[in-house]
């Protein structure tokens, strides 16, 4: 399977979008949904989505993975954000004009500081030496995952710098309906980017773990391929969210052959998500993490977790529980 491209700034749609004067299913505080129209967005067609590979989105947080300090190192996302008043201005200046063209940053002064270790992500745009924001307003970014920063505690959960590996979910090299977790050195992982899902994750739409007993795992950017896509078309895809238990997803994620990216997300259709019963867990899934445990290590270390069940095989990722 090649390697696929990796997320470094925001996804357009498959289609063009539109705005409407209604409440957002997405963000309960927007008081606008951007929903996509039934017209292919043109980039799409330049790159010749219909020949794209169809890949999961997975709900959780982006990540990546490159040098810092001289060692391979996993990054968190961290987008530098506009300050309350200058986002008051923004939306405001968004929803009067069904755009966000056009409007005018003094970047200076309009958006929050940064930790000094903030670095910006691939292809952001500069003027001056100095990062400026994207169309959504923002200054995507990344910031090292430290083991004493508790505000990334579970990104850091997933790797162990001593021994420079982390914990991923991918599917089987020798069976494409099964997947497994393994143990990924990171410099394996250099330059790609990844999404943590887990209990503390985004609301944790695949029920993984518990309060108790974490379980959070890497999983690399378009290795959930969809193996029967739906063609893109308006109708077609909206069917197949409805209909087919391969839909049962936040959305598609197509990496084209030029290396552009183009998603739809369930909530541009008009549909719910999360939901009860999602596809990631109709999959079976077996544990592969044969690392010597730290004897030391808490028994909340995941690493360690996961080597007392190595070779256990699991109807799906949310049947895998740790008990003390």
């Amino acid at each position: 399977m090649r390697r696929l491209g990796s997320v470094q700034q925001k996804i357009p749609c498959v289609f063009l979008t539109e705005v409407r004067n209604e409440p957002s299913r997405k963000r309960d505080c927007q008081q606008f949904q951007v929903v996509a129209t039934e017209n292919v967005n043109p980039a799409a067609l330049e790159s010749d989505i219909h020949c794209a590979a169809a890949t999961e989105k997975i709900d959780g947080t982006c990540c990546y993975v490159t040098t810092y300090k001289g060692e391979p190192y996993l990054w968190a996302r961290l987008d530098r954000k506009p300050t309350k008043q200058a986002d008051k201005r923004f939306k405001k200046y968004q929803y009067s004009q069904k755009t966000c063209k056009g409007f005018v940053w003094n970047v200076d002064e309009d958006f929050r500081e940064v930790p000094d270790s903030w670095i910006a992500a691939h292809r952001v745009q500069h003027e001056n030496g100095h990062p400026v924001p994207d169309e959504h307003g923002h200054i995507p970014g990344w910031v090292p995952v430290d083991h004493t920063n508790k505000q990334y505690c579970w990104h850091a959960s997933v790797v162990n710098y001593d021994t420079g590996v982390a914990l991923v979910l991918k599917t089987h090299m020798e069976d494409e309906g099964l997947l497994e977790i393994v143990s990924v050195p990171l410099a394996d992982l250099m330059e790609q980017t990844l999404e943590l899902i887990g209990t503390n994750v985004n609301g944790n739409p695949y029920g993984l773990g518990s309060k108790k007993h974490p379980v959070h795992v890497l999983v690399p950017h378009g290795v959930l391929r969809i193996r029967n896509p739906p063609p893109v078309e308006f109708q077609q895809l909206y069917s197949w969210f409805q209909e087919c238990q391969e839909g049962r997803v936040e959305g598609i994620v197509w990496h084209c052959d030029d290396g552009t990216l183009v998603k739809i997300h369930r909530h541009h259709l008009g549909l719910k998500w999360p939901l009860g019963d999602t596809f990631l867990n109709t999959r079976r899934v077996v544990v592969h993490i044969d690392e010597t445990p730290d004897p030391d290590a808490s028994d909340k270390d995941l690493f360690k977790s996961f080597s007392s069940i190595n070779g256990k095989l699991f109807s799906c990722i949310q049947d895998i529980q740790f008990e003390l």
